[in-house]
């Protein structure tokens, strides 16, 4: 809890399949799943969601005929409390509702991830480093106690990589967030130099948990690794 938990593996090794069955899209053969000290593993995923779980995808699943905005709103739908008929003329509680979730979308998000430039873009139209901010956008609009991220840092170049890895450090660490982050990710850099722990996976067994310094110097870990072993002693400082 309140820490940047990384997990680290070879393709194939399970860290993707370990993060649907925490929020719900796959079911683990055997074994519970806890989250603040209750079981969740019979939870639906919207469920889990309304408990403060969140997450990001490998693929960015984004509304791309829509604006920025637009997107991040639909994060905050869980969050909504009014009924069909007040909601459907837009008068009191609902109204109120639109304008607490609007301020918070604009005074927490967009300013955190710096999208304010692209608010009213249509997100098809956006570059794929901002896709990216936008997915994580919504990820916290459900203002998550966890959140998942899944490869958050594929497919970006160098300063987009830079930018991610401080957007995330900001959500782990500033007072208004606080956010424990779980991070799925290749990039052993960012990894060592971000996380305060790591587990490693090999075909869906954990062989090893520590911190950055021990799972570089774990011997299970460079074995799993073979030939990116050097990938493990590179970061970012």
């Amino acid at each position: 809890k309140g820490e940047i938990f990384s997990i680290i593996g070879p393709n194939g090794a399970g860290k993707t399949v370990l993060l649907n069955c925490i929020n719900g899209l796959y079911h683990p053969q055997r074994g519970q799943i806890y989250f603040e000290g209750k079981e969740i593993s019979k939870l639906k995923p919207h469920h889990r969601a309304e408990i403060g779980i969140s997450r990001t995808f490998q693929k960015i699943e984004l509304f791309k005929g829509t604006s920025v905005l637009d997107n991040i709103r639909l994060g905050r739908h869980i969050h909504l409390k009014s009924g069909l008929i007040s909601g459907s003329i837009y008068l009191g509680k609902t109204a109120r509702e639109e304008i607490e979730h609007r301020d918070f979308i604009e005074k927490e998000i967009i300013d955190l991830l710096e999208i304010e430039h692209i608010r009213d873009k249509v997100v098809g139209m956006l570059p794929y480093g901002l896709q990216k901010r936008v997915e994580l956008a919504r990820a916290l609009a459900l203002n998550p106690k966890v959140i998942l991220l899944d490869e958050p840092l594929a497919g970006l170049n160098l300063e987009e990589v830079e930018d991610m890895a401080r957007f995330i450090l900001d959500i782990n660490e500033e007072e208004r967030w606080q956010t424990t982050c779980v991070l799925v990710e290749h990039d052993m850099g960012v990894v060592m130099d971000i996380s305060h722990r790591v587990m490693a996976l090999n075909f869906g067994e954990k062989i090893a948990e520590g911190t950055p310094t021990e799972i570089q110097k774990n011997p299970n870990v460079i074995k799993a690794y073979l030939g990116e072993v050097e990938d493990l002693y590179v970061t970012r400082r």
